[in-house]
């Protein structure tokens, strides 16, 4: 196992695999996210849940945070081995005749997509544990939404931030998310229906987000 774990293939798979499992996440915390717009109560009954259930805390979240370590670690190490295999760097690479922009670019997006991921844990998670572990607030099932909208009322630059990143993020997926199937070895006849279906997925639940954040921060000036 140990030597198997070290062949290029094998890291491409591990790489697919964790971004599939980011894939899901994703979705799940659109529609979480998603609720705020139509319902304030119910965003608050689920996002009290998650925030009190123990599976979710103690198990669920490290194993995300995890994920996310993992898929950009293995991304950036992917990259470095795939440039030094190529013997050239990309401004001597004539891939504009080879490849999509966004194929040659994943390291350049997905950087800026983990230093998102890392401003989003610094102003949510992080506020969350000092609400909880440090302040030890009593528990209040009906805080979330307010405190939600708050970080976009009135607050231009975080809303265009979060909006430009998953702008970005959506670069990312658009080539990310389909090549995770490729790797995966999926070539039958379901083939063009899963490059469909990537495709507006990386594209329809980035942008549900900058809606997300553009909606509070024009419903709440």
């Amino acid at each position: 196992m140990a030597g198997i774990s070290k062949t290029s293939i094998a890291r491409k798979v591990a790489m697919a695999l964790s971004g599939l499992f980011l894939v899901l996440f994703l979705a799940q915390h659109f529609t979480i996210n998603f609720t705020s717009v139509v319902s304030p109560s119910t965003f608050n009954e689920i996002s009290h849940f998650m925030g009190t259930n123990f599976v979710v805390q103690a198990i669920l979240q490290p194993i995300l945070i995890a994920g996310v370590v993992f898929h950009f670690v293995m991304g950036f190490v992917l990259d470095v081995r795939n440039r030094k295999a190529r013997g050239v760097k990309y401004n001597k690479f004539k891939g504009q005749a080879n490849s999509p922009w966004v194929s040659r670019n994943m390291i350049l997006s997905g950087s800026v997509v983990l230093a998102f991921l890392g401003l989003h844990f610094y102003d949510f998670w992080i506020p969350e544990l000092i609400h909880k572990y440090v302040e030890t607030n009593p528990d209040d099932p009906f805080r979330y939404y307010d405190e939600t909208i708050a970080k976009f009322a009135g607050n231009p630059i975080r809303t265009g931030l979060y909006s430009i990143s998953f702008v970005l993020l959506m670069l990312h997926l658009l080539h990310g998310f389909a090549s995770s199937f490729q790797t995966m070895g999926v070539n039958n006849k379901y083939s063009s229906g899963i490059k469909i279906f990537t495709k507006a997925f990386a594209i329809v639940i980035p942008m549900g987000f900058v809606f997300i954040a553009i909606f509070h921060y024009f419903n709440n000036l």
